[in-house]
């Protein structure tokens, strides 16, 4: 696929998501600023040795540090903006976290490309003007994708891209000069690598930051709205899992270890959030008590998970570079969900006597406490004791509302958020009205002042969505430069040159010379005192061109028929690789079988079955090998067999 008019969105577009990219990417050029201003500042001070000179730094230092601070809360009051990115429904419903994508300068790679194409493959830069030009729009759309599926397939596409330029142009020995720079998403400090590694990097974490804000913005009133949610924050997960895994070292906050753990938690919770809320929609109609009992103890599994993601997020390594908003709506929405749970609790136990509930029902009832019922009272479980038990839960659930308040009430950013409010007030007021239901018999309580912690427990499975990229395969940009497992960066060969034989006598002796293989074709065998040994010819040259043809990405039997439309005069161009030990047939029989012809021969022999294509997903160069180990932060050799000319 080649990239023609899918293109970013307009930065400047007047719609609420993307006026809050804007006011982001200016605090992290305004944060840039200080940072520069403040490294200037510190060696000053470092260097100097006059004392009122060092007065004069260090006032000027504290205002920068001030600037920052400011800077810095302004960027994670917007990274709280969480409204911003929530679906558009008549009824509030609980908010969920979406990211913000990370921001990138742009980078003109014309000139170091160029430059790289003449000294490398020997071959005049400016006839891949067009190329390069491309790959840097594809470059620069990709830097304000929509927020949708377009935006997904663009951010594919570039990454895809990625896995033929860092072959082309990027060798392992050296740098280009080229740097990639990155502003973090959650404290706009900028990083910079020359590596394609980290590029590829942010690019997958803007591809998870989208998935979340597809998720965030679901009509969740809907089941269909709420399966493309959970689906969207699996993808999420799933891509961050990815970073993790495969890319270390990384110079930017947002990409470190706790942070990816952090953030793989938190999409999980969310997408197991909405699978409480499509069972609690779709019973809404139809409710028993193996549902509620089910209701409770999903909204328990709920609980669960966000107190996972508060440990995590209250990690100091985490805890001092996210919004104070993410910390205390992931507090909030533990304490709403437990209270939740002993809400439909309580409806379960209370909506029957015990003989009108089934044995199931009453198994379901002992599995459900973390504390079995029969170790709660001396005797066996009563019809009486079942309601005492009820309210408690009811009591409970009242308790758990009132620390969600108070908790929403100790953050500035969470107050102004109304539909939380509306949420958590409407939940507390249906709490508040069954308990107020409840006959009051004048009952003895004391036995029961607080009730057994009710069991986590889930039917959903969540399964991560790694990173499809075989799904988009892209066009190497510059294939013409010949196939990208020969001819790549990291391969080294002489400056291509030009070979005349000419045939007199009778055409049947032939140039001397055999060849096998294909894409590029190789020269097999050079006779000792042909006209091919005269003219220069080396056993192991690619043969690039024929006649002033390029044939680089040629089959075998293509470069045959070639040779012999030659008639007496052949005209060949050259390359001789320096690493001649991955050119050498695999068996002795190699040389023999039907990839291999001969130009002393009138037939033009079998065609080698190896694949010329250039259509790739980088997902392959990975998924083929049994033991991938890659840390892209740090220069690493690649085990590449030479059969493995394209995939």
């Amino acid at each position: 696929m080649r990239f023609t008019s899918c293109g970013g969105s307009d930065p400047r577009v007047a719609t609420c998501r993307g006026k809050l990219q804007n006011k982001r990417s200016k605090l992290n050029q305004e944060i840039n600023k200080e940072l520069r201003l403040r490294a200037g500042a510190e060696n000053l001070f470092r260097a100097t040795t006059n004392r009122k000179l060092k007065e004069t730094v260090a006032l000027e230092l504290s205002f920068v540090n001030s600037n920052l601070q400011l800077l810095k809360e302004q960027l994670a009051e917007l990274n709280s903006s969480v409204e911003l990115y929530q679906g558009e429904s008549n009824e509030p419903v609980m908010p969920m976290i979406p990211l913000g994508l990370k921001e990138t300068k742009e980078i003109d790679f014309s000139e170091s490309f160029k430059d790289f194409i003449l000294e490398h493959y020997s071959e005049d830069g400016n006839y891949y003007e067009n190329e390069i030009t491309e790959f840097m729009n594809l470059r620069q759309a990709m830097r304000t994708p929509h927020r949708d599926n377009s935006g997904i397939s663009l951010l594919f596409q570039y990454y895809n891209q990625l896995y033929f330029v860092e072959r082309r142009f990027f060798p392992p020995e050296r740098s280009l000069g080229i740097y990639f720079e990155w502003y973090d998403s959650l404290t706009g400090v900028p990083s910079c690598q020359r590596t394609v590694a980290f590029e590829k990097a942010c690019v997958l974490f803007n591809m998870a930051a989208i998935y979340t804000q597809m998720g965030a913005k679901q009509d969740r009133l809907t089941s269909k709205g709420l399966d493309q949610a959970v689906d969207n924050f699996l993808r999420a997960a799933g891509t961050f899992t990815y970073i993790q895994e495969n890319f270390t070292n990384a110079p930017s906050m947002d990409l470190a270890p706790h942070m990816m753990d952090m953030l793989i938690q938190l999409m999980l919770a969310q997408a197991r959030e909405c699978l409480f809320e499509k069972l609690e929609l779709q019973s809404q109609d139809k409710r028993d008590v193996d549902i509620s009992l089910d209701l409770a103890q999903e909204a328990a599994q709920v609980a669960d998970v966000y107190s996972v993601v508060h440990n995590l997020i209250s990690v100091p390594a985490v805890r001092d570079y996210v919004p104070y908003s993410w910390v205390a709506l992931v507090q909030v929405k533990r304490e709403h969900y437990a209270a939740i749970a002993h809400y439909h609790s309580a409806v379960g136990m209370l909506v029957k006597s015990l003989e009108e509930l089934s044995s199931h029902t009453k198994r379901m009832l002992q599995l459900m406490h973390s504390t079995p019922l029969n170790e709660i009272y001396s005797s066996s479980f009563t019809d009486e004791q079942r309601k005492q038990l009820g309210r408690a839960h009811l009591k409970s659930a009242l308790l758990f509302h009132e620390e969600a308040h108070r908790i929403l009430r100790l953050c500035r950013e969470l107050r102004n958020k109304h539909f939380l409010s509306h949420v958590l007030n409407k939940c507390h007021e249906r709490t508040s009205k069954a308990y107020a239901n409840i006959e009051d018999d004048d009952d003895d309580f004391s036995e029961i002042l607080d009730p057994p912690n009710i069991e986590p427990s889930s039917k959903f499975q969540l399964s991560l969505t790694a990173p499809d990229f075989a799904h988009l395969p892209v066009e190497d940009l510059f294939h013409r430069l010949g196939p990208v497992a020969i001819f790549s960066a990291k391969h080294h060969w002489t400056v291509p040159r030009s070979i005349q034989l000419q045939r007199t006598g009778s055409s049947d002796s032939g140039f001397g010379f055999s060849v096998r293989g294909d894409a590029p074709v190789i020269v097999a065998a050079v006779d000792s005192g042909s006209l091919a040994h005269f003219g220069g010819m080396k056993e192991g040259d690619f043969i690039v061109s024929i006649n002033e043809k390029d044939v680089k990405w040629a089959h075998h039997e293509e470069v045959v028929k070639l040779i012999k439309e030659a008639g007496d005069s052949l005209t060949l161009k050259l390359v001789t690789p320096m690493d001649r030990n991955y050119l050498k047939p695999k068996n002795k029989n190699a040389s023999s079988s039907g990839g291999t012809s001969s130009s002393n021969s009138s037939e033009s022999g079998g065609t080698n079955s190896r694949n010329s294509t250039y259509q790739h997903s980088p997902s392959a160069s990975i998924t083929t090998q049994k033991k991938l180990t890659w840390n892209p932060f740090r220069k690493q050799k690649e085990k590449e067999s030479s059969n493995n000319i394209s995939r």
